[in-house]
């Protein structure tokens, strides 16, 4: 089924869509298990870079980790749920020379804290190549602290979370983060149970998917980088 043929179709047009014709994740734009080599920085830089978002770009998760710490200091840093910072050991390394706030270290109440946060770090479910990002979130505090509150936000995304434009990346989105992360909260909703891990927009008190966030642009007053790396992290 072809649903996006519009390159620069309005963002609001393509979610009505999704949600309206794919309900059930029957028409994956983004092959689940194939890997697209969309790590080509020239691209990602140049589109991003036309949407006002800073960008850098690192060969390894130590590179990048490093290049963080370098530019933050002295901050309090707020973290988003991300497994990507997880396993870049952001937390840990952050936390040498700032104060660093994150639920999942410090329980749910970290979650207020971080509002005060001057720094904020995650990843996305998806980005896409023509330079938006993608979240969904259960609770919004993620989506919430990077719309509004800190001086800098670092999105880090591995070469996993790269789509080539905002209809597949809405597609991985939903077929492929959201399920996992659904699983891994041990979530009995139907991309987890189903045989084929899709998304099946369901009302299931369990879902998590509660809260989807289209970046275009930074919001005004803000600073907003893109930190690729060149290695899949998260989901």
């Amino acid at each position: 089924m072809t649903l996006f043929t519009q390159e620069k179709a309005d963002p609001l047009l393509l979610l009505d869509r999704f949600l309206r014709h794919c309900p059930g994740g029957g028409c994956r734009l983004y092959p689940k298990e194939e890997h697209r080599e969309l790590m080509d920085y020239a691209v990602l830089k140049k589109n991003f870079e036309n949407h006002r978002f800073h960008t850098s770009y690192f060969e390894t998760t130590e590179e990048a980790a490093a290049y963080l710490s370098d530019q933050i200091k002295g901050e309090k840093v707020g973290f988003g749920g991300s497994i990507t910072a997880k396993e870049m050991n952001l937390f840990e390394i952050l936390g040498k020379n700032n104060e660093v706030i994150w639920h999942w270290e410090q329980g749910p109440d970290a979650r207020i804290k971080a509002k005060d946060s001057t720094v904020y770090i995650l990843s996305a479910n998806a980005a896409a190549a023509t330079g938006q990002i993608i979240n969904i979130d259960g609770t919004g505090n993620r989506l919430s602290e990077s719309l509004f509150g800190p001086k800098r936000v670092y999105y880090v995304i591995g070469k996993n979370k790269l789509a080539p434009d905002l209809s597949s990346a809405m597609d991985r989105a939903r077929n492929i983060a959201c399920p996992k992360n659904a699983a891994r909260f041990n979530k009995k909703t139907p991309c987890v149970v189903s045989d084929d891990k899709k998304c099946y927009d369901c009302n299931s008190p369990e879902r998590i998917c509660n809260a989807i966030l289209i970046l275009e642009r930074p919001c005004t007053g803000m600073e907003v980088e893109m930190v690729f790396i060149n290695e899949d992290l998260g989901y």
